[in-house]
């Protein structure tokens, strides 16, 4: 019974932190066009509190990884929380534009730890199968809290303005750091410690099936984040649509993406992974099809453009249950520094993608569909030489 109930608690913590990493990115995306209106913002410098987060995050993971595989996950859990909470103070009392960078970016370095370790905690408790069902239900509950983000962010900011958001993301982030205090538990070390040397990134590099994987991950990844940035200038600025409506288009990605995932996680034991991986890229094909066709059209229809991007959060359900556990499995000794460059590859090319688009952005979705169709066109690629990879395929099925 007290088993059953540690392994329940630890579980609610893990989710927790995996809501607070959901919505640390988006709560706040709903404020862009009252922080704009405040600080007198271009689009580039209202999608910079995005992307110096992001930059943060990645900065920060590299650290997180070595460190988490020489110490245990716990403590750096904790030292990831206390500097989010501390940056989450500087956004909510920001006097200027340039406070509330820097607490952004101390957001994004305290983060790291919780969004990635929280896996790792699954991955170390639990053989590589139950992990893909585990992962699965996890990432759409990650989702779930995503896509009731910007809902949830919308009201915050209609009523509270943009501090609201930061004074719930102060609170998640304190709930968070306490229960995870009390709940999470010890990691066993090696008897050979992790060195905390760069050097240990060096096998992961040289290992070809283990950065295809890693590629292929990224590039799925890039699509949704710069949807997610450019939507709350597109939709409200341009597009017309309301403050209280627009957390409904954007929610609307994630729930989907959240309920296939829980659903998947359900089933996933049941079939074949290989088959399941080639009926995602054929959906990703329809996706990048129906994405060019919008994007070609130019249309200023919101409900269209939100349609259009659809198939692609479907098609990402499947390779995002399947293939993660394997990247983090693929070398059991440095899951903490294969989880670090995951996650750090994910956050930069979304963090300069998103820059770039917001540089390029005329007012309309065109320029901003072109490169979320070059990601989703690589995301393809990439699929289908992953599928195709014998080592990799081999130690999905062990």
């Amino acid at each position: 019974m007290k088993q059953t109930f540690a392994k329940s608690v630890v579980l609610a913590t893990i989710i927790l932190m995996d809501i607070l990493s959901g919505m640390e990115f988006d709560l706040f995306v709903p404020s862009f066009p009252e922080l704009q209106s405040q600080f007198s913002l271009s689009p580039f410098w209202v999608e910079a509190l995005l992307s110096v987060n992001f930059a943060g995050y990645f900065l920060s993971l590299f650290f997180v990884g070595g460190l988490a595989d020489h110490y245990g996950r716990k403590p750096i859990i904790l030292l990831g929380l206390m500097i989010f909470i501390i940056g989450s103070l500087l956004c909510l009392w920001a006097p200027s534009y340039q406070f509330l960078l820097v607490g952004r970016f101390l957001q994004g370095v305290g983060i790291a730890a919780p969004a990635i370790l929280s896996f790792l905690i699954i991955a170390d408790a639990y053989p590589l199968k139950k992990q893909q069902s585990l992962f699965a239900i996890l990432n759409g509950l990650l989702n779930f809290s995503a896509g009731a983000a910007p809902v949830l962010g919308s009201y915050i900011t209609l009523y509270f303005h943009w501090q609201g958001n930061f004074m719930t993301l102060l609170f998640l982030g304190l709930t968070a750091f306490v229960m995870s205090m009390f709940f999470i538990p010890a990691h066993k070390l090696p008897e050979h410690k992790a060195t905390l040397s760069l050097r240990g990134y060096i096998p992961i590099f040289q290992s070809k099936p283990l950065m295809l994987l890693i590629m292929h991950i990224v590039f799925s990844f890039v699509p949704y984040w710069i949807f997610v940035g450019m939507s709350p200038i597109l939709y409200m600025e341009d597009l017309g649509v309301s403050l209280a409506h627009f957390g409904y288009y954007q929610g609307a990605l994630a729930f989907v993406f959240a309920f296939g995932s829980i659903f998947f996680g359900l089933i996933v034991s049941r079939y074949e992974r290989k088959k399941m991986l080639y009926i995602s890229a054929l959906i990703f094909i329809i996706g990048l099809m129906s994405l060019v066709l919008i994007t070609y059209q130019d249309t200023p229809d919101p409900l269209f453009i939100t349609l259009a991007f659809l198939p692609f959060i479907i098609a990402g359900v499947i390779p995002s249950a399947i293939l993660q556990p394997l990247c983090l499995n693929f070398m059991p000794h440095a899951k903490g520094r294969v989880s670090a460059i995951l996650q750090g590859g994910r956050l930069i090319f979304a963090a300069l993608s998103l820059q770039l688009t917001g540089y390029f952005y005329q007012g309309s979705f065109r320029n901003i569909g072109v490169i979320i169709s070059a990601f989703i066109f690589l995301t393809v690629i990439t699929l289908f030489f992953v599928i195709k990879n014998r080592e990799l395929m081999q130690f999905s099925r062990e």
